[in-house]
């Protein structure tokens, strides 16, 4: 599986579990450190936890392990390192507070209804 198919795969599993305003960003072009950025948010502490549990679930099976996560302990936004694919997990509050897909607007964003 690819790196945009993992990007993918995140999206998709983060739906399924209704998780909120989905976004997959390619930034390749424009950075170093990431393939792909996954944002998404959960309605409470308790879902961004179990939506971080379903994705870290969904990604072992196929084989990728994450590498760190920060932020589990309440505190409105779950980063998960998987390498080339990060995800980040947000309460409404804390997404609306750092406002990633501005900083990457200059980026290109997955169509996910595909």
């Amino acid at each position: 599986m690819d790196n945009k198919s993992f990007a993918l795969l995140a999206a998709k599993t983060l739906d399924d579990k209704k998780a909120l305003d989905i976004a997959v960003i390619d930034i390749m072009e424009k950075a170093t450190f990431a393939d792909y950025l996954v944002i998404a948010t959960g309605n409470s502490e308790r879902q961004v936890n179990s939506l971080v549990d379903e994705v870290e679930d969904q990604f072992a099976k196929e084989g990728l392990l994450v590498k760190n996560i920060e932020g589990k302990q309440n505190s409105g936004w779950v980063l998960m390192d998987f390498g080339d694919i990060i995800v980040n997990i947000f309460t409404k509050e804390m997404r609306e507070k750092y406002n990633i897909e501005k900083v990457w607007g200059d980026c290109s964003f997955l169509d996910l209804e595909d």
